[in-house]
């Protein structure tokens, strides 16, 4: 059962008064560098052009931004990944220690460490303002194999729930792993929840390369249009056509997950929580004009695990 109350009613989107739960994270882990042009968009440059502005470098990806995060409901947070082996492992290592995250992640041998760019445009009409996110094409995330996760299924299992998300189904190799480690949950009475990212995961993989994962996690977090072009179907944006999608569901993915399905003008706005044959709850998440995008998905999510941990 999940409580009565949403997340964001309790225990709200500030944290928990109370650290509760081990959660588990496997994601992405790297450097990236964040910058904002207030005073250009894209679509006016048309020669170089140097900017003064917001800009600065951090240990990202989607396991340590989740982590950061987690540290305000969890009483213990870890984090599995693959990182490379340069001058950006110590720091990376030393800000898991600084936010107060466990240390499980491996290293590539002489491998370089992933590097984003994430780049936002000047604001239009009201709205943040466009993003350009330039990733590099082969981090070393992608190659995190199935030996490296069962050697820590000490972890997994010490965990109340394992946190994935669906950049590691981009890579066969990472694709096994992630699949072995939600195995390794489930036999161990561990939790698994899945984020469907990234939110045009339709246009790269096929349904047949996404829907075993969902099958075996006991929540998915997805923007509702992300699930339903998955499917085949039109993209919702009502909460009258995001139940439309609900037998959709039901059909493709077997079990009882508890779906939470965001959506909405930037499918943020809303979330819709069903399990098969039974819709839950709708609820506002608190997005809206004057709140600043990054980081509410990451601080939404750990909000509402600790939520769903809390009514079982």
């Amino acid at each position: 059962m999940v409580p009565s109350r949403s997340p964001v009613e309790w225990p709200g989107l500030g944290g928990a008064d109370e650290r509760r739960f081990g959660l588990l994270i496997i994601g992405d882990v790297g450097i990236e560098v964040r910058a904002s042009l207030p005073d250009v968009r894209f679509t006016e440059l048309d020669s170089d052009r140097l900017s003064y502005a917001p800009a600065r470098a951090m240990v990202a990806g989607t396991a340590v931004n989740l982590a950061r995060c987690a540290t305000r409901y969890f009483r213990r947070v870890g984090v599995l990944g693959k990182v490379g082996d340069d001058d950006f492992t110590p720091v990376i290592r030393g800000e898991l220690r600084r936010i107060g995250v466990e240390d499980h992640l491996r290293v590539e041998a002489g491998g370089a460490n992933g590097v984003a760019v994430m780049l936002r445009d000047r604001p239009c009409g009201g709205g943040p303002g466009a993003r350009l996110l330039v990733v590099r094409d082969d981090p070393p995330g992608r190659r995190l194999a199935e030996p490296e996760v069962r050697a820590a299924s000490a972890g997994i299992a010490g965990a109340d729930v394992l946190a994935t998300d669906g950049y590691a189904l981009l890579s066969p190799v990472s694709r096994a792993a992630l699949h072995a480690a939600a195995r390794t949950a489930r036999d161990a009475g561990t939790r698994v929840a899945f984020d469907l990212v990234p939110h045009d995961i339709d246009a790269r993989l096929p349904a047949g390369a996404v829907l075993p994962m969902l099958a075996l996690a006991d929540l998915v977090v997805s923007e509702a249009p992300t699930l339903a072009r998955l499917l085949g179907r039109p993209a919702p944006f009502s909460g009258r056509q995001v139940r439309g999608l609900l037998p959709e569901l039901d059909r493709a993915v077997p079990g009882r997950p508890l779906w939470l399905l965001r959506f909405g003008a930037t499918s943020l706005e809303r979330v819709l929580a069903y399990r098969r044959d039974e819709l839950l709850l709708e609820y506002p998440t608190g997005y809206g004009e004057g709140v600043e995008r990054a980081g509410f998905g990451d601080r939404l999510t750990v909000c509402e695990l600790y939520w769903w941990l809390s009514g079982s």
